[in-house]
């Protein structure tokens, strides 16, 4: 009986570990691949490793873009559909709501969730995109940053790669010298 169970744990975690490492796979594969202008917001952790933080312009939303219009800011939580499109190579918000939305042609749906506001007019979104790990000693970028994206038909995305100034950022980063 014990040797039964002990099996049934270890295949339930074994599936559920396929399951997590197929759908991040399904995401890169079937997603549209979107850019999103990123900024590194803090680049370290010293008991999980180094990685960036990152904030996206789509990252904060006018509270003008919203369809219907707010009426009140939105509770922490609360889930929020962005329609992007491209515009000189960048993915921009040109609408949002709380109610979930179809894009048209050319347009790209990326689900978030409200979080708590850093200014008043606009609606702060985190996108579940906010986490970069990085090489050790490699956390402090110049330059542009540019997070590619896939964006699956549902909308939950998943970051692919940071690009430094149009290069992956771990090819343009293997110059710097790890300091201990």
């Amino acid at each position: 009986m014990k040797t039964r169970l002990l099996i049934a744990i270890v295949t339930l975690q074994i599936l559920w570990i396929l399951g997590t490492i197929g759908a991040q796979e399904f995401k890169h594969r079937h997603g549209t691949l979107v850019h999103l202008r990123a900024y590194p917001v803090d680049p370290r952790d010293l008991l999980r490793g180094d990685y960036l933080v990152l904030r996206y312009d789509v990252s904060q939303l006018n509270e003008t873009l919203f369809d219907p219009p707010l009426t009140q800011a939105l509770t922490p939580g609360t889930p929020v559909s962005v329609v992007l499109e491209q515009r000189e190579g960048i993915h921009q918000a040109v609408r949002a709501s709380t109610a979930l939305l179809n894009g048209q042609d050319g347009q790209i749906i990326l689900r978030g969730i409200a979080a708590p506001g850093l200014s008043p007019g606009n609606t702060a979104v985190t996108y579940g995109l906010e986490r970069f790990y990085i090489r050790e000693g490699t956390g402090n970028p110049h330059g542009t940053l540019t997070a590619e994206v896939a964006v699956p038909p549902r909308g939950s995305a998943a970051l692919k790669d940071l690009l430094l100034n149009g290069v992956p950022y771990a090819e343009a980063m293997k110059h710097v010298k790890i300091q201990h």
